[in-house]
């Protein structure tokens, strides 16, 4: 059942919303979903719907510990930010200065201006990363140490753009345990949860808090095995939408008696400084540390964070202008954002949907001069180097062939702002990748004079994801 606090809405406010929600769980088989909303600094509705877990007729409420995904972004630079106002990290410092024997290498620039910020901010030049590892599985997670070895390399400018990398916060969890000399997950327990009295979340599922668990399924309705990372700070938090709620209104400034300011409200504001912009994502999305954000057209500032993986879907969002904030949690992959406006609809009067935007049809790719003609290299990675070759021709068909494997074509290619861009089939030869019956090669490589480099991720979409990138850089036969 909902509960209310005093100066609430009437409870009759969200009784559309209810509905709504019941329709999306029976349109999209969704097991469960947990909603909370806060305004002014109370909770004015938390419910749970539906089953946490299915087979055991657990019933899920306001209480329960969803999986978050990458709501565990925020989660672990709050607890970053604690050292940081401690003095014992300096946002402007090379991330290397915070790690132990493993440290970031750049393939291009310099890893001292990979800084701790533009780790936060996902423009340090680290690639995409996703990488789980399931318990119906032999494989499990190798030590943070070895992924850094194995995949922390800066395969673009620190700087030069915003690339989205779980990796990243896989380092940020490295540089805690590090600084703080704590485990990660007994770090952010003791020094975000514990003070900021989130009672039902946790880094992990805790033994003691195992009941309260709610079973992710995969798109068939099946129970997924338990999952493990190789980049925890990225999304290993389990948390209720109660405690989401009280954490969104720590951000919010909201002070609660039961809270301990753990950061200061120059800390929290900093956070949600937009630091970099990442308007591919939409008009107004900016990200600073550990926040997205968004300026939209109808005058309202959001501060957000989303988590999607097998068996997830999670949203929090707040509006610091209007002291409102709002979490919908459920345990399988599922569309929230219906859900989502139309709460926010009935929050904030002036919230208006923009209309999505028409699908664009895809621009055929004619390859310019700078790029016909023949390239030539290797492909580097953590198990060796495999020679590669491009031919691009003008007609825009790009034949690509990898070590001793067959020649293929690089589809759906694109060239902007320098960046080539395109996919095939083929084996990026290392285990991790591997261990996955397909995946695709997926190419981003930046055009700098006569050289092209940058990532070829090992890629699969399926219930089990995967995103792995290495090295690759190829030379103008002509310019040798």
């Amino acid at each position: 059942m909902g509960a209310w606090l005093a100066g609430a809405a009437s409870a009759d406010s969200f009784d559309a919303v209810r509905l709504q929600i019941e329709q999306a769980r029976v349109e999209q088989g969704i097991p469960s979903l947990a909603v909370a909303v806060t305004r002014r600094g109370k909770i004015v509705w938390e419910e749970g719907f539906g089953w946490a877990d299915r087979e055991h007729q657990v019933r899920a409420t306001q209480h329960t510990m969803y999986s978050i995904a990458s709501i565990s972004k925020p989660i672990t630079t709050t607890a970053l930010m604690a050292l940081v106002q401690a003095g014992k990290i300096d946002l402007e410092g090379p991330v290397n200065d915070y790690l132990g024997a493993a440290k970031l290498r750049a393939r291009v620039g310099d890893a001292r201006d990979a800084t701790v910020r533009r780790v936060a901010n996902h423009t340090s030049g680290l690639p995409m990363h996703v990488q789980f590892f399931f318990a119906d599985e032999p494989e499990r997670a190798p030590s943070r140490d070895e992924t850094i070895l194995r995949y922390g390399q800066l395969l673009m400018l620190p700087g030069e753009r915003h690339n989205y990398s779980n990796l990243g916060y896989g380092v940020l969890d490295a540089v805690i345990t590090h600084v703080s000399g704590m485990p990660y997950a007994d770090f952010v327990r003791q020094e975000v949860f514990v003070k900021l009295g989130m009672t039902h979340s946790s880094v992990g599922i805790e033994p003691r808090l195992a009941s309260y668990q709610a079973i992710r399924y995969d798109t068939s309705g099946a129970p997924l095995p338990d999952y493990d990372f190789d980049h925890p700070g990225a999304s290993a938090v389990y948390a209720s939408a109660h405690d989401l709620a009280r954490f969104a209104m720590f951000h919010l400034k909201d002070h609660l008696a039961d809270q301990r300011a753990i950061l200061s409200d120059a800390s929290i504001d900093e956070m949600q400084r937009a630091t970099t912009n990442t308007s591919k994502f939409g008009p107004g999305y900016g990200y600073g540390v550990g926040w997205s954000t968004q300026e939209r057209a109808d005058g309202y500032r959001v501060v957000m964070h989303t988590g999607s993986m097998p068996g997830v879907s999670a949203s929090l969002s707040f509006v610091p202008t209007e002291d409102v904030a709002l979490v919908l949690l459920s345990n399988s992959r599922a569309s929230l954002e219906p859900i989502r406006e139309a709460i926010m609809k009935k929050l904030l009067p002036r919230w208006n949907t923009p209309p999505k935007p028409a699908p664009q049809p895809p621009i055929a790719f004619t390859a310019t001069p700078e790029l016909s003609g023949q390239w030539r290299g290797t492909l580097q990675t953590y198990a060796g180097e495999l020679p590669l070759e491009l031919e691009i021709r003008p007609d825009g068909d790009v034949h690509l062939r990898l070590a001793q494997q067959p020649a293929v074509l690089l589809n759906e290619v694109s060239f902007k702002d320098g960046l080539l861009v395109g996919k095939a089939q083929g084996d990026l030869g290392i285990a991790d990748a591997n261990r996955h019956r397909s995946y695709a090669l997926y190419f981003e490589l930046k055009l700098r004079g006569d050289v092209l480099n940058g990532a070829v991720a090992a890629v699969d979409l399926g219930p089990r994801t995967l995103a792995l990138a290495q090295w690759a850089e190829v030379r103008r036969v002509n310019s040798e």
